[in-house]
């Protein structure tokens, strides 16, 4: 599967600074210290619907660390997958009446269009679950020669003998979220998991491979013709892709459990490593005035639609910067308006022929997207810069210059 076109970074001046991040699986702030390449994995969309503001978060808080790490001299090895074979697209396929293909293909191509504008630099390997069925049929199959697998009976069910990976087969399980027994029950519940099934050896045991439905597509497996479970999907793509101890495996916080709990543990039960990645980094929910945006709600904002009223790419970036991407945090009309009058506050002041020197500012704003991706004080440091520059303050000729390139580089966020 493609993804967008790349994006040209600019190169900026200065010295860098290492980044710090904070790790769920730790409960603290830990150094990102990747070797020559860094790894980083993040989920993709299940495309059934457009992007919305909290997809542009995620994706954009990513890009944010791929840029800081460009900045810090490291390549980046990139991978996202699409999980273009789920529930949710079958459901919203057949109510729509169309079919499920065409209506993966087409809010796939929305999000590259979405994720273009947003001068995301795009993955290097952006995969597609259905491109990936045979890694998952083998990485299957090794889970059941390491003894993590298990097939439904058909005593217990005599229609659907669907495999299983036993929440035993880590040591560890329960690293990276921390969670304890009833919170996971709680989220495995409510997120796509199935502690009713009959045949299942643990409750919290997770879906690896699903026998067919009616209606449903399939791939022919040794376990009967189905296809994969959703965890899976990305412990096989990522580890493929990037091995084992990459460096940053990333999504939204609604991904800690169970998803990225699993997908480490697959992988870790697969191959006898003790961590699937160094660190686990996770976004906050966005809610639309103070209630959390949800499609069952129907209160999402789409990225499309803010382009469509003629909202600059530039602007959404710099109104999902205002809050800490960690936090659960608000998008209202004065969110976006604030943001859309910073972002012509700055281009106003780097169109001047010269402004306060902005050697400083460059390495504060380092220092502060280094700090776990501080946002928030990194725009208030080149609102300083902008305010400063537009009252005639400084005659540095190179400085509209260097701050262009500092708001491009390091935020994605151009002017025009």
């Amino acid at each position: 599967m493609y993804a967008w076109p790349k994006v040209s970074v600019p190169t900026l001046p200065g010295i860098s600074i290492p980044l710090r991040l904070y790790d769920t699986s730790a409960g603290e702030l830990t150094a990102v210290t990747p070797g020559e390449t860094a790894g980083m994995y993040v989920c993709g969309i299940t495309p059934y619907d457009a992007t919305h503001l909290g997809h542009a978060a995620t994706y954009v808080t990513f890009d944010l660390i791929n840029r800081i790490l460009r900045d810090n001299g490291h390549n980046v090895l990139y991978v996202q997958n699409v999980t273009d074979v789920d529930d949710p697209l079958f459901e919203r396929a057949e109510r729509d009446g169309v079919d499920w293909r065409e209506l993966g293909n087409e809010q796939t191509d929305l999000f590259r269009s979405d994720m273009e504008a947003l001068r995301v630099i795009p993955p290097d390997h952006y995969v597609g679950a259905t491109e990936a069925i045979d890694e998952v049929i083998e990485f299957v199959q090794k889970l059941f020669d390491k003894g993590a697998a298990y097939q439904i009976s058909a005593e217990d069910d005599p229609d659907y003998q669907d495999v299983y990976f036993p929440v035993t087969a880590t040591q560890q399980f329960g690293y990276e979220s921390g969670y304890d027994r009833p919170t996971m029950e709680h989220f495995f519940a409510e997120r796509g998991g199935d502690p009713e099934r009959p045949g299942k050896k643990h409750p919290l045991d997770a879906l690896l491979w699903r026998q067919q439905r009616p209606g449903e597509p399939a791939w022919d497996s040794p376990w009967g013709a189905g296809r994969p479970g959703w965890h899976i999907e990305c412990a096989a793509i990522a580890l493929n892709r990037l091995g084992t101890s990459f460096d940053i495996q990333g999504g939204g916080s609604d991904l800690i459990f169970p998803h990225h709990e699993f997908s480490a543990a697959h992988v870790e039960a697969a191959t006898g490593c003790h961590r699937m990645a160094r660190h686990y980094v996770h976004t906050g929910m966005i809610a639309l005035d103070g209630v959390k945006m949800s499609k069952s709600l129907g209160n999402l904002v789409f990225v499309s639609k803010l382009r469509a009223q003629g909202v600059h790419p530039g602007a959404i970036r710099l109104g999902i910067y205002a809050g800490h991407y960690a936090t659960d945090r608000d998008w209202s009309d004065e969110v976006l308006a604030t943001a859309v009058e910073r972002q012509k506050r700055w281009q106003q002041a780097c169109e001047r022929n010269s402004g306060v020197p902005a050697v400083t500012t460059v390495q504060r704003v380092r220092e502060a997207l280094s700090d776990d991706l501080d946002t928030p004080r990194a725009l208030a440091l080149i609102d300083v810069w902008a305010d400063e520059t537009l009252r005639g303050l400084g005659d540095d000729a190179t400085a509209p210059t260097t701050m262009r390139t500092l708001i491009d580089s390091l935020l994605g966020a151009t002017l025009y």
